[in-house]
């Protein structure tokens, strides 16, 4: 069996009046990430770590922020897109890590909801996805409340 790993990141500046899409669901906040697509900074994180694990490059080769295609789309239709390209090239997931960090709003009461709607979306077990939240401890601009951030790591294996 062949089990590759792969590590994702990304970032978003956060802005006034948008919606806050954080790990696939909507969390009531006055900012919201602010991007080409809905600006899910968890589901991109989660996106590069699966793409970086099968060697199929990142999430702005597949889905660039140029093309109307993708403007303003959820980004769990893009983590489809992901699942089914590692699909394609035989692969299986195994389980996902990841972390949010951010300021506000607070994240743990939404994390149950969060790993409900990825494990759909992608096919595995809510066990089998981890989610943390962590602050910056008010230290730059996540400190400031004028972004967020988000790390992932993705096992993947092939027969």
């Amino acid at each position: 069996m062949k089990v590759r790993v792969g590590f994702g990141f990304d970032v978003h500046r956060l802005s006034e009046g948008r919606d806050c899409i954080l790990g696939g669901i909507k969390i009531p906040h006055h900012k919201g990430p602010l991007g080409h697509s809905d600006a899910d900074v968890l589901i991109h994180a989660i996106c590069d770590a699966l793409l970086g694990a099968a060697g199929l490059r990142d999430i702005g080769f597949h889905f660039p922020d140029t093309s109307a295609e993708f403007k303003s789309i959820d980004s769990k239709i893009l983590l489809q897109r992901v699942v089914a390209l590692l699909h394609e090239k035989g692969y299986s997931i195994g389980n996902i890590d990841c972390s949010l960090v951010l300021e506000q709003p607070k994240i743990n009461p939404h994390i149950d909801a969060m790993k409900e709607t990825l494990s759909k979306v992608i096919g595995i077990d809510a066990e089998d996805i981890a989610i943390k939240a962590t602050t910056n401890e008010k230290l730059g601009f996540i400190g400031r409340e004028e972004g967020v951030t988000a790390y992932a790591v993705a096992l993947i294996s092939k027969p």
